[in-house]
């Protein structure tokens, strides 16, 4: 079992623009001002462009699509958040909280890469029937796992549904490590809306914002987690958060050469010390993404869904 791939699939951000529906609960977002929509979509697009190629240049292989009706879709350079690839070859298609994100589920791009890249599924989980209860589990964006030990980290939201995290679990025989983590938001407390902006797991480390987490049991459960898989603990602020410094993945480059992605404005929140800690785990690659962070609301992480063969 292996926890990072050489393979990720990126959909390239033809329709990028700040979504709405999303915005009610994704508070990393934030309104179109000074600017207008195309100019937007445009620097979007060549911010993709530029990570896709230094992703490339260290030997990992990108599979970018650019599906029909993308066009429509303002948040498909997410697609983290809608499937999952599993080495066992257990593909998982996820409920989501925006309608308007539901039109991102093509599943003819697997059609593509089944042919052009010999990726065989074979086995398909939907839990999209969910949606029908208005429950929720938006993939690795909902869930940060562990796939060496199998567990599943969550934190609880809008977005992310006990009940169907305990059916992923159930089905993918993962262990649930969960608990409830807010941020601060217009003088209120609010629910942190992904896992994957809090909590990043590697190798050998996990980045988290254990600030986030205010019961003690729940906090004490999750650093127990980490020690007993052996994962050195990389702890960043509420700040850091906020600037995306969780919102971070470890790939594999050419000759499995362990590399870590972390966008430009997270890498700049970030001390000296606790980039030297990441670098012990693999070469830091640095994408600027001040466009698609500031009006999608996501960074390097969820722009990448991993493809395990």
């Amino acid at each position: 079992m292996s926890q990072i791939t050489n393979n990720i699939l990126m959909v390239r951000p033809t329709g990028f623009t700040y979504n709405e529906e999303t915005a009610v609960n994704n508070h990393f977002q934030n309104p179109i001002k000074n600017i207008n929509s195309k100019k937007v979509t445009e620097n979007a697009i060549r911010e993709f462009d530029e990570m896709v190629a230094l992703l490339g240049n260290k030997g990992v292989s990108v599979h970018v699509v650019d599906p029909k009706g993308n066009k429509n879709n303002p948040d498909a350079v997410f697609p983290n958040n809608w499937f999952s690839i599993h080495e066992d070859g257990t593909r998982i298609i996820y409920p989501m909280f925006a309608k308007s994100r539901r039109k991102e589920r093509n599943l003819d791009i697997f059609k593509s890469l089944e042919k052009n890249i010999l990726f065989n599924l074979k086995k398909n989980i939907d839990l999209t029937f969910y949606e029908d209860e208005n429950l929720f589990l938006e993939g690795t964006g909902s869930m940060v796992f562990d796939r060496v030990n199998k567990i599943a980290y969550a934190t609880l939201s809008e977005r992310t549904s006990l009940k169907v995290l305990r059916d992923f679990s159930k089905t993918m025989r993962y262990k649930m490590v969960y608990f409830d983590s807010f941020h601060d938001n217009k003088d209120k407390k609010s629910p942190v809306y992904h896992t994957n902006v809090m909590l990043s797991v590697g190798n050998h480390f996990a980045v988290v914002c254990s600030n986030t987490i205010s019961d003690r049991i729940e906090k004490f459960k999750l650093m127990e987690s980490f020690e007993i898989s052996g994962k050195e603990v990389v702890e960043i602020s509420v700040s850091q958060m906020n600037n995306f410094a969780g919102n971070i993945l470890q790939v594999m480059g050419s000759n499995e050469t362990p590399l870590i992605v972390i966008s430009k404005t997270a890498f700049n929140s970030m001390e000296k010390a606790q980039l030297s800690k990441l670098e012990k785990y693999g070469e830091l690659i640095v994408p600027s993404l001040e466009t698609i962070e500031t009006y999608g609301g996501g960074s390097a992480r969820c722009m990448m869904a991993e493809l395990f063969f």
